[in-house]
Order: C-alpha cells, then sequence, then structure tokens
C-alpha cells in the first residue's frame, strides 16, 4: 500500500496554566488526534524538540517555551492489499464498522498468511491514517474466524484511543444472536464466572477459579423443542466468553465443536454479533448504532427448527 501523505510539524505554545506541566501530558493534551502512546514515541525517537533541544517526557515544560512536534508521515503496513467482498454497514473520516462474515480470521497467523479481514480493510479503506504511525486498520475488539457480525475499527490514532476506551470502560454495547441446545427455564440472567486459559488444553479456555472477571448478560428471544434463541450482551470481553459461559450452563452453543458438538443444523457455531453502539469519536457526542441481519446459514438453521 502507497501513501502520499507526508511528514508535518505542529509548534505549540506553552501558556502560563501550562507552566511545569511534564512534556508528554503537555504534548498529548495539545495533540488530542494522536494516542497517548503515540506521543510518547514522538517524544522518545526525538520528534519533540522544546526550545530546539530534544527533551525527556518527564522534563517541565515552562511558559513562553516553544514546542515543536514532528509526525512523520506513516510507513507503509507490511501487508498486502486483497480485495475480497467485504460489507461496510458505517464509515467516516475516523471509524468503520465491518460487517464481518464467518469463516474470515481477523489478522494474519499460523494457518492463513493471507486473506484475512486485515487484508480486506488494506484494499477497501484508502483514506487509513498512521495508528501509531503505521498505516493499517485499528482493530480494537476481535470476532472469532467463524463468529460472524459487526466490528469497529479506527482509522486514526484518535479514533483507536477511543475506542479502546470505551471497551475498557464498558460503555460500547454488543448484542450477540445465539442459538443454544436445550431449552433455558429462565427468560434472562446473568452468568458471572472467571474465565482464563484451559489448565490442560492451552487451545481452549475455560472457567477457572482466579481467572478474570467475566459477565455475560442473556435474554431469551425465541424458543424451540429443543433449543433456545437468545440475545447475549458481553459485559466483559474474554477469548470465547459467550461459548464458554453457555457451555458452563450445560447450554453450549449449537455447531460448536470445540466447547459443544457439530450439529447438521449449521456448518459452524450458532453465534452473530447483531447489534453494535457506542460513541462516534474523535468527540462521543453522539452515540451510533448499527445493525447486521442474521446471515444466511443461521438464518437457514432457524428456518429448519421452526418446520419441525
Amino acid at each position: 500500500m502507497t501513501s502520499s501523505a507526508t511528514s508535518h510539524a505542529r509548534e505549540l505554545a506553552v501558556r502560563s496554566s501550562d507552566d511545569g506541566q511534564r512534556l508528554d501530558r503537555f504534548v498529548q493534551t495539545q495533540c488530542l488526534d494522536l494516542s497517548r502512546s503515540r506521543c510518547a514515541a514522538l517524544i522518545r525517537n526525538g520528534f519533540v524538540t522544546v526550545r530546539g533541544a530534544a527533551a525527556k517526557p518527564s522534563s517541565p515544560v515552562r511558559a513562553g517555551d516553544t514546542v515543536t512536534v514532528v509526525v512523520p508521515a506513516p510507513v507503509a503496513l507490511a501487508i498486502e492489499a486483497q480485495a475480497m467482498p467485504l460489507t461496510i454497514v458505517y464509515q467516516d473520516a475516523h471509524v468503520l464498522v465491518v460487517d464481518k462474515p464467518a469463516g474470515l480470521s481477523v489478522h494474519p497467523g499460523p494457518g492463513h498468511p493471507d486473506r484475512t479481514l486485515v487484508n480486506a480493510l488494506v484494499a477497501i479503506a484508502t483514506d487509513l491514517s498512521g495508528i501509531g504511525g503505521v498505516q493499517r486498520p485499528g482493530i480494537v475488539h476481535r470476532l472469532d474466524k467463524d463468529t460472524s457480525g459487526l466490528m469497529a475499527v479506527a482509522k486514526s490514532d484518535v479514533a483507536h484511543a477511543s475506542l479502546s476506551r470505551q471497551l475498557k470502560e464498558r460503555s460500547v454495547d454488543k448484542t450477540y444472536l445465539a442459538l443454544a441446545e436445550g431449552v433455558f427455564r429462565r427468560d434472562e440472567g446473568d452468568i458471572d464466572a472467571p474465565i482464563a486459559r484451559h489448565p490442560r488444553n492451552r487451545k481452549k479456555m475455560a472457567i477457572v477459579e482466579g481467572g478474570r472477571t467475566s459477565l455475560t448478560q442473556y435474554r431469551v428471544v425465541g424458543r424451540f423443542a429443543a433449543h433456545t434463541l437468545l440475545e447475549a450482551h458481553p459485559i466483559t470481553g474474554r477469548t470465547h466468553q459467550i461459548r464458554v459461559h453457555f457451555a458452563a450452563l450445560g447450554h453450549p452453543l449449537v455447531g460448536d465443536p470445540v466447547y459443544g458438538k457439530r450439529s447438521p443444523l449449521v456448518d459452524r457455531h450458532f453465534l452473530h454479533a447483531a447489534r453494535l453502539t457506542f460513541a462516534l469519536p474523535p468527540d462521543e457526542r453522539e452515540r451510533h448504532t448499527c445493525r447486521s441481519p442474521l446471515p444466511a446459514d443461521l438464518q437457514a438453521a432457524l428456518d429448519a427448527l421452526g418446520s419441525a
């Protein structure tokens, strides 16, 4: 991927109200489009000077100083742009929301060096900003390869910082549709059980005493003879959280070969990220909701149950 972006310099005047402030804090408050880590990296690498001289992140700035911040052009991403069908449900200058299909890995890795969501995004989003100094889509949360649905992607440093903070503060509302084995007695409930790596199978997660706090809220939206359709709201964001929590209740997701069993109804686990609500960067004054309908394979599974 190539870029026409060039480096640019910013001259920041230190006012009396800023006197004595740490350099890294001053730069961060003046350059709101750059993340805290990005500002710190610029200082460490000599791209920030005070009165023409390099300074440490902890150095105090003084009233009357001129702080020069040079933001180098983002380097090209060392990942091949690969065009593939991908549905973008929302996009602005800072963020895009993609409807990820099942079977598509998010990042390149062992066994899938390319043809991933990142490869597709690099091909589609030609206006990517330099997140962390690299032209790349900012993946702030993930979906399993065989989970379909909505993912928010940062296009700028400020969006990456905003979305990451919203996720940490649990102000991003994520709603999944899940079809579970068995019939739930309660119409709604909370699953509060700590999750960690499985003690004997490192490829799996499990309910483990002393694991990371994990909370999933659910609501029944459909009942069948031997299955239950639910809305699942993961309050925390642990790996495989919904799949692990429902399996721990004795109700694994339909078609989940890891935490349950394969199913003739569908060729993957029945889990779809159907709704996503978050505050739009950079000012976060507006909350935005994106929706995704059930993909054809999951809808066919429900139709088969309805006609049984």
